[in-house]
């Protein structure tokens, strides 16, 4: 009789961990399983990946840091005035020589004048040459075999005498023609030289203006990178606090079984005075109201804790059972 009591008390104990799981939507072996498996993994998971991100945009803003001390350093204020000082070398360069320019270049309209009237005039006597020549040689060709006459003679000598002088005009105007020629080229040389170095002096200055340009450009990228890293990792470094925050990383606790629940040592269980059956005592009814309660919760989950108290009651019933069939013998 008290081996059958003592089987009814275990086998009403595990009922009482059965209900109490399977009304919690969960099966009895997977109940801690199930603990094992809730959101902290996945907080965790989220806390690693932001971590993560706030230290590459930390890195990024170090590099974009150092290129912006970089560019500071290239563009700092002596360098600065280094190539402003260049600039404002090769401006007056440039200044004097486009000055020097237009200076040489005044006198060539009158010298290229001086040069087309000698060419003319040489022009001209190179004619009277050429025509004396002309004559002259007609009159030999006609006068032949014959001797010639006393005019003719006269006149060939006279022609020839002409032709020496016109000759001796044409070489004049020759030698007037190139000193004008040269003076002109000389001139137009100079020019052309000054020309040649206010090129050359403005290609400097627009050479260090990109320069300078440049460099300043470089600063302004560098600073906006900069800034916008800095931003990132704020942004990030908020994502980081927010996920690290005990509002995210916490996991929900479930309310333990109160110590009211616990199995508590009642007196010798009653029979009924009908069928001399055993009645459940009190901790029994009590650890059903327990289940009852973790139902209505609408915990799908329950933690491992709750699963523990629930069996410690259990334990404490089957105990408190066993030795009431003890002292009953």
């Amino acid at each position: 009789m008290n081996d059958i009591l003592a089987r009814r008390a275990r086998r009403t104990t595990l009922g009482i961990a059965l209900s109490a799981a399977l009304i919690a939507g969960i099966a009895p072996a997977t109940a801690i399983a199930a603990e094992t498996s809730s959101p902290t993994g996945a907080v965790a998971l989220q806390t690693e990946d932001a971590a993560a991100a706030k230290e590459k945009a930390y890195a990024a803003m170090q590099e974009a840091l150092k290129n912006l001390e970089a560019a500071k350093d290239a563009a700092s204020p002596e360098k600065l005035a280094e190539i402003d000082d260049d600039i404002a070398s090769f401006q007056e360069i440039h200044d004097m020589v486009v000055t020097e320019a237009a200076k040489r270049r005044e006198p060539l309209p009158a010298m290229q004048a001086n040069v087309d009237a000698a060419q003319a005039k040489y022009d001209e006597a190179h004619n009277r040459t050429s025509g004396l020549q002309a004559e002259l040689d007609k009159v030999l060709k006609e006068l032949g075999d014959e001797a010639p006459s006393t005019a003719i003679k006269e006149h060939i000598k006279q022609l020839r005498s002409e032709i020496m002088a016109a000759k001796r005009r044409e070489e004049s105007c020759e030698d007037d023609l190139h000193r004008y020629q040269r003076r002109l080229e000389s001139q137009e040389k100079q020019v052309q030289y000054f020309e040649s170095e206010a090129k050359e002096a403005k290609a400097h200055i627009d050479e260090d203006i990109a320069k300078r340009n440049a460099l300043l450009g470089d600063l302004e990228k560098a600073q906006t990178a900069y800034d916008d890293a800095c931003k990132a990792y704020e942004e990030a470094k908020a994502a980081a606090d927010k996920a690290t925050s005990p509002e995210i990383t916490k996991p929900a606790e479930t309310t333990k079984p109160s110590s009211s629940a616990q199995p508590a040592e009642t007196a010798q269980p009653a029979s009924s005075p009908a069928t001399g059956k055993y009645a459940p005592s009190s901790s029994t009814k009590q650890a059903d109201t327990t289940a009852g309660k973790l139902a209505n919760t609408g915990d799908t989950a329950p933690s491992a804790i709750a699963l523990a108290g629930i069996t410690a009651v259990g334990l404490g019933i089957t105990t408190a059972a066993t030795r009431r069939i003890k002292n009953s013998k």
